[in-house]
C-alpha cells in the first residue's frame, strides 16, 4: 500500500477541480493514510473545500448549496474516479466558512466499491482512539480485511465463534426472561 506520489495526487486534484465551474470549489486536496486519522490504509479521500456563495446568509449551508448546484458533476465523479484510482472511495466536502477543524461542517459522499456486501447491513458510527485505529489498520495491512468496517465485522465474527460468547448470550436470554416476569 504505497503512497501516491505528488504528481499523481496533483493530477487527481486537477481532474476533480476541473469538473466544477471556475472558482468552485475553493480547493481540492488528496488525502492518504497518515494525512488524516479518518483515512484508512490503502485509501484515498478527495477533500473538496467549498466557499460560501457571494451574498449567502450565515445560516445558509454552503455544503448543501454546493451539492445541489453540482449534483450531476459529483455523481459522474463517483462513477469515474474509482475506475482510474480504485483506492479513492470517499469525497469529503468541507466548508471554509468556519475556522478550525472542530467547527467545520462536512459531508462525506461514499463511492460504491464493487465488492460491497449486498446484504442488509446497519451503519454504525463509533469514535475510536489511536490504539483502536492502529489495531484495525494492522488487520487491514496484514490482509484480514480491506477496510475498517470489514475489520470490525471480522473481529465481531471471531467473538461470536468463542464458546464464552454462547454462554454470555444464554445468560442475557435468562435475564430478559426474568425481566419479562416483572
Amino acid at each position: 500500500m504505497e503512497r501516491l506520489d505528488r504528481a499523481t495526487t496533483e493530477l487527481i486534484a486537477q481532474e476533480v477541480k476541473g469538473r466544477f465551474p471556475e472558482g468552485s470549489p475553493a480547493s481540492v486536496a488528496v488525502l492518504q493514510y497518515g494525512d488524516d486519522p479518518a483515512v484508512e490504509p490503502g485509501q484515498i479521500v478527495i477533500q473538496v473545500t467549498v466557499e460560501p456563495a457571494a451574498g449567502t446568509r450565515d445560516d445558509d449551508d454552503p455544503l448543501e448549496a454546493f451539492h445541489q448546484a453540482n449534483r450531476d458533476a459529483i455523481k459522474q465523479l463517483q462513477r469515474d474516479i474509482p475506475q482510474r484510482w480504485p483506492q479513492a472511495n470517499r469525497f469529503k466536502l468541507i466548508s471554509s466558512r468556519d475556522e478550525g477543524a472542530a467547527k467545520r461542517r462536512l459531508m462525506m459522499l461514499r463511492i460504491p466499491e464493487p465488492d460491497d456486501p449486498k446484504s442488509d447491513l446497519t451503519p454504525v458510527m463509533a469514535r475510536l482512539g489511536q490504539d483502536d485505529l492502529k489495531t484495525l489498520d494492522t488487520l487491514i495491512s496484514v490482509g484480514f480485511a480491506a477496510n475498517r468496517a470489514q475489520a470490525i465485522r471480522w473481529a465481531l465474527a471471531r467473538i461470536r465463534e468463542r464458546p464464552a460468547y454462547a454462554q454470555l448470550r444464554e445468560h442475557a436470554k435468562e435475564i430478559e426472561d426474568l425481566e419479562s416476569q416483572f
